[in-house]
């Protein structure tokens, strides 16, 4: 989008955002009471909110009106009704939902050595500090960045910063992490990415491929006595930057998706898969990590940070018509 198509934009309308927006909301029924999060509107089929008061992670997400992310059976839990040591440290089975969920800093997968499923840090309140419309950078983009800290005085002590950024008129949102060890200590840190797909993106004929290369064919169960169960594997992303994708085809009214997950091998270089296709559940997950997956489901070690090193990482995820795919038409960024 060129600065003379924001000058005609501006001439044709009484509030840019009533094109594209970022908005402040509160949830104020239910399980979600009280809760803060972002909408966003990119005005060019994308929108998506940013949990506020869960790490600023994504929960529904839209492409075109085509719900994306898949939604836990309790929808999204306050943090303030929370246990992630309830059920032999699985309490996150109770809460999992969205299109994002940011797994770590101290563990991530199976329960091991005190620390919960998937670890501490989801459901940290964040600090927002900034967030809404750039009209005027030279591609406009709609924006947030806040802080998240997970510190024990005795023990790790991290902060991130996130950024979320999404292309105005685009379909293309990018989350960029900076974690910095804020304590006296070497620490090591794990971090997992759980991108979280439902129906209709995730239905008879959904597969995921990484770096070209199919790795999951999905199909819902749809008898419960012969569901196959849920099961993870973890992969080598590759070298220099992986691209994992998620593709289904048309089906009824739902338009075919494609949706692409991009980063570096360098701060990710593994990529895990997990599927789930039981009848009430039917979740495809593509979970971008830096750290490795024993058999028993654990996580192996994390990367170390010295006192004040920072690590960043970018990812980015593109939303595309399958159609559009086919006939070689551009992914929606202009």
């Amino acid at each position: 989008m060129t600065s003379g198509r924001v000058t005609e934009l501006r001439h044709l309308t009484g509030n840019l955002q009533q094109l594209a927006a970022v908005r402040s909301i509160v949830l104020d029924d239910g399980p979600s009471l009280g809760q803060r999060a972002l909408a966003f509107s990119t005005g060019g089929g994308l929108d998506f909110w940013v949990y506020s008061d869960r790490t600023m992670d994504i929960g529904p997400l839209w492409f075109h009106g085509m719900p994306v992310a898949w939604q836990h059976p309790a929808g999204m839990v306050s943090p303030t009704i929370h246990d992630a040591h309830r059920d032999h440290e699985t309490g996150i089975e109770r809460a999992l939902t969205g299109f994002l969920l940011t797994c770590g800093l101290d563990n991530v997968r199976q329960p091991q050595n005190g620390l919960p499923l998937h670890g501490t840090l989801p459901f940290t309140p964040a600090r927002v500090t900034t967030y809404g419309e750039d009209w005027n950078a030279p591609t406009p983009v709609l924006f947030a960045e806040g802080t998240i800290v997970s510190a024990h005085l005795g023990g790790a002590s991290f902060s991130l910063l996130r950024r979320i950024e999404a292309p105005i008129g685009g379909t293309t949102l990018s989350v960029i992490d900076t974690i910095e060890n804020i304590g006296p200590e070497p620490s090591p840190f794990r971090i997992l990415y759980h991108t979280n797909f439902g129906f209709p993106a995730v239905g008879a004929g959904t597969r995921v491929l990484l770096n070209d290369e199919e790795l999951l064919k999905h199909e819902p169960s749809g008898n419960k006595d012969h569901a196959q169960q849920a099961r993870a594997t973890c992969h080598q992303a590759g070298s220099g930057r992986f691209c994992a994708v998620l593709e289904r085809p048309a089906s009824g009214q739902w338009h075919g998706i494609r949706i692409s997950v991009e980063g570096n091998t360098e701060q990710l270089p593994y990529v895990q898969l997990w599927s789930d296709p039981r009848p009430y559940r039917n979740i495809v997950a593509i979970e971008p990590a830096n750290c490795d997956r024993r058999d028993d489901g654990t996580s192996m070690d994390g990367m170390m940070l010295q006192p004040a090193e920072r690590w960043t990482s970018t990812l980015t995820y593109s939303f595309t018509s399958l159609d559009a795919v086919r006939k070689g038409a551009p992914n929606g960024n202009g």
